[in-house]
């Protein structure tokens, strides 16, 4: 038995009508489907499918935690995901993605496997930015980080709350004065 056998559903066999499905996705699935995004988790899976006479409509409802990378102090995280998710499958000759809601599978198979199509819904669920609450992030990690970025250390910011990783702004910039390295490309341009 395969590692994602338990996600295959056979459609080909399916009668008509509603089915439900339920998966419980966790760190070892993450593990085993290793994917980028997420490597660990909790995630509940409701799959509601409907067998039509051209396609089968399946809605997915996932909610859950996953674990992640802080992306300033890089320890791990939960973030909490939700989601519904719709796809739609045809049969057809051979493999195809039509859109990012529609598939068709070769009718001579007749077998769909949502292992990566759950990844990828959980995947998309997380948000772009992931950053532990104020005070939260490794002191250490955060430490260095403002040590290098060029920050001083009198400076109150509370593991960066501006969002801003290094650098300060055009408002911290006294007029008149530049930066040293700049003032020998100076004289490279041609006026």
């Amino acid at each position: 038995m395969g590692k994602f056998d338990s996600y295959k559903i056979d459609l080909k066999n399916l009668t008509p009508g509603v089915h439900n499905y339920e998966y419980k996705l966790d760190s070892i699935f993450f593990a085993n489907i290793d994917g980028d995004e997420v490597r660990k988790g909790k995630v509940s899976v409701e799959l509601t499918l409907k067998r039509t006479s051209v396609a089968f409509e399946m809605d997915f409802r996932l909610s859950g935690t996953v674990v992640v990378p802080c992306d300033r102090c890089l320890d791990d995280m939960d973030i909490p995901v939700e989601s519904r998710n719709r796809l739609v499958v045809k049969f057809g000759a051979t493999y195809a993605e039509e859109s990012d809601e529609v598939v068709v599978i070769p009718e001579n198979e007749g077998v769909i496997n949502l292992a990566w199509f759950l990844y990828e819904f959980v995947a998309l669920a997380v948000p772009m930015k992931h950053i532990h609450a104020p005070g939260k992030c490794n002191k250490s990690m955060t430490t260095k980080l403002k040590k290098h970025s060029g920050r001083s250390n009198n400076q109150d910011d509370d593991d960066y709350g501006d969002d801003q990783a290094g650098g300060g702004t055009m408002e911290d910039e006294t007029i008149g004065e530049t930066d040293p390295r700049w003032d020998a490309l100076k004289d490279l341009v041609e006026e």
